[in-house]
């Protein structure tokens, strides 16, 4: 079996036309946000598309900014997990 070349791959991926248009949205939201590096605030996505910044505590792992929030964090979720008996 050969052996992956994950830095080839990796370099392959960051410099591909889509991700550099993600890469450049992300980094002008925060631009936008005035948001350094180290900052404790994060660029929050929240409903109607609009980017506040919110600090990081409470932006990760938020349960009300976007539906996929609800759903990733599952709180009383039954799916994989195993019958009570």
């Amino acid at each position: 079996m050969a052996k992956r070349d994950y830095k080839k791959e990796y370099k392959k991926f960051q410099s591909s036309e889509e991700q550099k248009k993600k890469r450049n949205a992300r980094n002008r939201a925060r631009r936008k946000l005035k948001l350094k590096k180290g900052d404790p605030r994060d660029a929050s996505h929240v409903k109607g598309g609009k980017v506040v910044a919110k600090h990081k505590s409470k932006n990760r792992g938020s349960k009300s900014d976007q539906p996929g929030d609800k759903r990733a964090r599952a709180k009383g979720h039954t799916k994989n997990r195993p019958k009570k008996k």
